[in-house]
């Protein structure tokens, strides 16, 4: 049996030795203080007590969570709690049993099932078995936008109709139009349906961020519409102004957070794979230093099972990239920082 501290932190600490090359007055967390996916101090608390199979504070933080309308800490939540479950249910199937129609619960078991589902050679067709468990989610609480990116989410697995996805997307937005985690399935519904469209599914990021306030984190989403755009060789090109508006449009949501915040590690790990991408050495340094402790998973998982290690190796190359750019501006050669600094598309 795992022990509830490993069950908590399987982020852990990176036992690795401190490296020593820093870019010149940048002090970064030492290798050793950096955690992969650390949780926040309301669902470090319920995980640790799901993994002594006691539902409770997992049930009373998702109550806040919907009773405030606090969508985006209750979809982070899901996720991660859900996560949780698929190696230790107990705590779960007790809370289902003490109450069948709870609709934290519900929303629990619908995500935990898509999950499920999501992992097996038969996606599609397992999937559709899903949808009744997704209903019972819905039907709880009319406002919660939620159990709709789950039910996006599992319109993409069993390949649903623009029509009817359409729908869906209505309905979500409806109850959330900001919803950033409901942008995010939409994005990933349409590279998966236009594969290779990549202009197409920026247009949809760069529409939804003009349309949001300045501090929504929906201003993020062209930045993971550039993510994916990178990582794939198909489909016609962007002209690479677009991906470095995309990125400063999530550098100037980063700079409204405090640096070290928990809250936007997330899109600040992401923000710094597109900078890196992009050859913006010393913009990716800001990044990494806002990031300080609180790595993610994703997106190092992309290019390494260990992607603790992945982010630990990319902030050394981005320290002597960043420190050799500045070297040069001193010496009069290109500019070390901001748009000047920037790589052209030929260039990666």
């Amino acid at each position: 049996m795992v022990d509830t501290m490993a069950l908590m932190l399987p982020f852990g600490r990176a036992s690795r030795t401190t490296r020593t090359a820093e870019h010149p007055a940048v002090a970064l967390p030492g290798d050793d203080e950096v955690l992969l996916d650390a949780p926040d101090d309301r669902l470090g608390p319920a995980l640790v007590a799901a993994g002594r199979g006691e539902y409770e504070p997992a049930a009373a933080l998702l109550a806040h969570t919907r009773q405030h309308a606090e969508w985006e800490h209750r979809d982070r939540y899901a996720l991660r709690l859900a996560a949780f479950a698929r190696s230790r249910t107990e705590w779960l199937e007790t809370w289902y049993a003490a109450d069948p129609k709870d609709p934290d619960a519900l929303l629990i078991r619908a995500q935990l099932a898509v999950d499920h589902a999501w992992g097996s050679p038969a996606r599609a067709e397992v999937l559709r078995g899903v949808s009744p468990l997704i209903t019972a989610a819905a039907r709880t609480d009319d406002r919660d936008p939620v159990p709709w990116r789950i039910a996006l989410d599992h319109a993409r697995g069993s390949r649903a109709g623009h029509t009817y996805f359409g729908e869906l997307w209505e309905a979500a937005l409806r109850r959330a139009p900001r919803h950033y985690g409901c942008h995010v399935a939409a994005l990933r519904y349409l590279a998966s349906s236009w594969h290779g469209s990549h202009r197409e599914c920026l247009d949809f990021a760069d529409r939804a961020a003009q349309d949001a306030p300045a501090d929504s984190l929906v201003q993020a989403l062209p930045t993971r519409a550039v993510l994916a755009y990178l990582d794939d060789d198909c489909g016609p090109g962007v002209p690479h102004e677009r991906l470095d508006e995309a990125a400063d449009r999530a550098v100037a949501l980063s700079a409204r957070f405090p640096a070290a915040d928990l809250w936007p590690a997330a899109i600040r790990n992401k923000l710094t794979y597109v900078l890196v991408r992009l050859g913006r050495w010393e913009d990716a340094l800001e990044q990494l230093t806002l990031i300080g402790p609180h790595a993610t998973s994703f997106p190092w998982s992309r290019l390494s099972e260990d992607p603790l290690g992945r982010f630990l190796e990319t902030r050394d190359e981005v320290r002597r990239r960043a420190a050799g750019s500045a070297a040069r501006g001193a010496a009069g050669g290109h500019p070390p920082s901001g748009r000047g600094g920037r790589v052209h598309s030929g260039d990666h």
